[in-house]
């Protein structure tokens, strides 16, 4: 366990009862991949077509990492080395976005979950599966290019290559569970 992994939560609070009705009924829909397969653009495309509440990962951690918080600075230099931030960070960060939009008729989750640990905790915090698994491929070369490119243009630390073959490594190592969890459950949707 590495020095930032004992000083982050590694379990998500729990919701109350009354925080867990406002999530029972909206759409929930996992949209999953690799980094720049995608899912960030269509996931704008679609909350802006159907109403939906966006909940961007990678953009709350981001927004989360330029704070000056301690908690800011670890998250950032767990995303800068492309591993994982802890489970209870990532739940927390995603329940509670969910629940500052308590009238969408649904939320598109992008870049969750990135572990068959987080995928679990989300059941068991929010007291459901998600509706939809929506699964974005893309070849290993165009996801790449892709995150460089996008990199150069919005200046994103994490996008650049050490850190994007890291990220893409993690990526493949720990999506084939969360894919097989949910094909037994009948859930995906595959994108290509």
């Amino acid at each position: 366990m590495g020095l930032w992994e004992s000083k982050l939560p590694q379990k998500a609070r729990s919701l109350r009862p009354q925080e867990k009705d406002i999530l029972k009924s909206p759409l929930i829909i996992f949209v999953m991949g690799g980094p720049g397969c995608g899912k960030g653009t269509q996931c704008k495309n679609m909350a802006t077509k159907y109403g939906f509440c966006h909940v961007g990962l990678g953009q709350l951690l981001r927004q989360e990492a330029q704070q000056g918080t301690r908690r800011g600075q670890k998250i950032r230099e767990i995303m800068l080395q492309g591993l994982l931030v802890p489970t209870g960070i990532i739940l927390d960060m995603i329940s509670d976005n969910m629940l500052s939009c308590p009238e969408s008729p649904g939320f598109l989750i992008d870049g969750f979950p990135r572990e068959l640990t987080q995928a679990k905790e989300f059941e068991r915090i929010v007291g459901r599966a998600p509706n939809i698994v929506m699964v974005f491929d893309c070849s290993m070369e165009t996801m790449v290019q892709r995150v460089l490119h996008r990199g150069q243009v919005e200046h994103r630390a994490d996008d650049c290559e050490p850190a994007i073959h890291r990220r893409l490594e993690t990526h493949y190592t720990l999506f084939e569970p969360v894919l097989t969890f949910y094909q037994q459950k009948n859930l995906l949707w595959n994108a290509e």
